[in-house]
């Protein structure tokens, strides 16, 4: 099982870098519940984690396509957003598990909606807004 880590983040910039240094330790496929309320840096995360995997191009929010694709780093990188999904079905029904065959890295905002779509080994982002910036929990 995998230590908690925790860090401090005072900006957008610092969130992105922290989402490349994780990107970068990402070796090989892996789901993660992305979680934190709306404004508190999900997408800019996972910015960083794109770029840590070697993805060049432009990354952007899911939340009206569901799913954003990103290829040509050394995974693929699968972005969900599940905020506007009614039930774990729905995700099943747009593709949920052909994405979990393709052995890339899924990070999955509002993953905490669903929790019946996550096994014991996957793994949790949760940000949390603070007085200074955001806290950034994985494990």
């Amino acid at each position: 099982m995998m230590e908690a880590r925790t860090w401090n983040i005072e900006s957008v910039e610092a969130m992105e870098k922290l989402g490349e240094q994780l990107g970068q330790e990402l070796s090989k496929s892996v789901v993660i519940a992305l979680v934190g309320p709306l404004g508190a840096g999900k997408t800019h995360l996972t910015k960083g984690i794109a770029r840590g995997l070697g993805f060049v191009g432009e990354v952007t929010s899911p939340t009206f396509s569901l799913v954003q694709e990103y290829h040509g780093g050394r995974l693929p990188l699968f972005h969900f957003d599940l905020y506007r999904l009614k039930s774990s079905a729905e995700v099943i029904a747009m593709g949920w598990d052909d994405f979990l065959d393709q052995r890339g890295v899924i990070l999955a905002e509002w993953g905490d909606l669903f929790p019946e779509l996550f096994d014991d080994d996957d793994r949790l982002i949760r940000i949390m807004v603070c007085e200074k910036g955001r806290e950034v929990l994985y494990c």
